[in-house]
């Protein structure tokens, strides 16, 4: 059984680093990822910053969240998640400045099971499905910046 596993992705992102990083805290999220309604528990208002708490999910998959490292300066952010009686988790996005129109964002994340349920989690979690999940990231993201990117620089 799987009780640990460390997992990570690059990608290219079609946007300037300054558009492409605040997509990878809470709020940017809800941008792009259709479903993702984080609860902000500290600070309300849901601005970024060391010490945030916020909850995504509910009943099995209930997430608890604290961003544990925020660097916007370097575009580096690390989360600490835990989904209750199934796994604790750390996800660390670092964005590499590629020139005004692409991004390098490499996404980490080290999972650890709490129990069966976790461990079931984790033995699903593959090389292979975990590239898939981030490279979906990708598509999601880089449609984002297409439809709302150049827009914003005209306006």
């Amino acid at each position: 059984m799987t009780s640990h596993l460390e997992r990570s992705h690059r990608i290219d992102l079609a946007g300037p680093v300054e558009r492409v990083f605040p997509l990878f805290t809470p709020m940017g999220e809800k941008l792009w990822v259709d479903g993702w309604n984080p609860e902000f528990l500290h600070p309300r208002d849901g601005e970024t910053q060391e010490g945030m708490v916020f909850r995504t999910g509910h009943g099995d998959e209930l997430t608890l969240w604290a961003c544990t490292d925020w660097q916007p300066k370097e575009h580096f952010v690390r989360y600490a998640r835990v989904t209750p009686g199934s796994r604790f988790g750390f996800v660390e996005v670092t964005c590499l400045d590629k020139g005004p129109d692409g991004t390098q964002a490499s996404i980490a994340y080290a999972f650890t099971a709490l129990g069966e349920q976790g461990q079931s989690y984790l033995s699903k979690l593959t090389e292979d499905a975990f590239r898939d999940m981030i490279e979906t990231w990708k598509v999601e993201i880089n449609a984002w910046l297409l439809k709302n990117g150049m827009a914003s620089h005209h306006a």
